[in-house]
């Protein structure tokens, strides 16, 4: 049996470095979208993906894949958005099969409030801390991590 490469001292610290904040960001992003706009992350993105679609429309088994949620889970957060009134959902025309979902106007409202709140969280907790080329190397170092988790994956721009 082959030893196992344990992390060197410094990919140690890097590592922990990183899963706190895997942990602790995707914490501050709910906190500060829950407190500002009654939103959780995972709705937030939802809306915003939503938002940036040519006639606001997908269907909803492609919506779980850009946001990287199951079919079920996005079913259960496009019913709370549907409830909201910021989301509708209608059968798709071309496919019957399948469920389209579209942000209404009160949802384009809802994401042209929201945005300039979790803009500046986001700047103020990942982009202000980082120089102008830690911020091309953080970039550098999403877009590796992201190909060696899903080589057949475009990373998102």
């Amino acid at each position: 049996m082959e030893e196992p490469r344990w992390l060197a001292d410094e990919e140690r610290q890097t590592w922990l470095a990183l899963v706190g904040m895997l942990i602790r960001l995707p914490s501050a992003l709910d906190a500060q979208l829950q407190q500002d706009a009654g939103l959780n992350h995972f709705e937030y993105q939802v809306l915003a993906a939503l938002s940036e679609l040519p006639d606001r429309t997908i269907r909803m088994s492609e919506l779980a894949m850009l946001a990287n949620g199951s079919l079920s889970r996005m079913s259960h957060v496009v019913n709370r958005l549907e409830k909201r009134g910021w989301v509708r959902r209608t059968p798709d025309p071309a496919d019957g099969r399948y469920t389209l979902a579209t942000l209404t106007e009160d949802g384009w409202q809802k994401v042209v409030d929201t945005a300039p709140g979790h803009v500046a969280a986001v700047r103020r907790l990942v982009f202000d801390p980082l120089t102008r080329a830690q911020t091309r190397q953080l970039h550098d170092i999403g877009h590796r991590v992201l190909k060696a988790i899903d080589p057949e994956s475009e990373c998102p721009t």
